[in-house]
């Protein structure tokens, strides 16, 4: 998956937000309702929308669908946006330069 996808999709605040309770581990859909205060039906549709994506993976555990987090989108998107946290890493380092400077003077 690309990563403009994955930012399309992660867009969404609920889809974040189903995401890092997923940090944790596998959740139920009744799990993630209960933690959301967001409605089952829209919750799947959510995990629809992460699963189609490749960003969470679902299994069976008899009656219950349990949803992880799937990490090789998330790498790939880290991937991507490494070069973006050198830029603000040197302009924030030029940053601190000043400001000690400045506080010098």
């Amino acid at each position: 998956m690309k990563a403009l996808a994955a930012f399309d999709v992660l867009g969404e605040p609920n889809r974040r937000a189903i995401l890092d309770l997923l940090r944790d581990g596998e959740r139920a859909v009744g799990d993630l309702v209960d933690h959301l205060n967001v409605s089952q039906p829209a919750v799947s549709k959510h995990l629809r929308v992460l699963k189609d994506a490749g960003l969470v993976a679902a299994r069976g555990d008899a009656q219950r669908r349990l949803y992880r987090i799937s990490p090789e989108p998330l790498e790939a998107l880290d991937v991507w946006l490494e070069p973006y946290r050198r830029f603000w890493t040197t302009h924030l380092d030029q940053l601190e330069s000043h400001l000690d400077r400045r506080r010098k003077t």
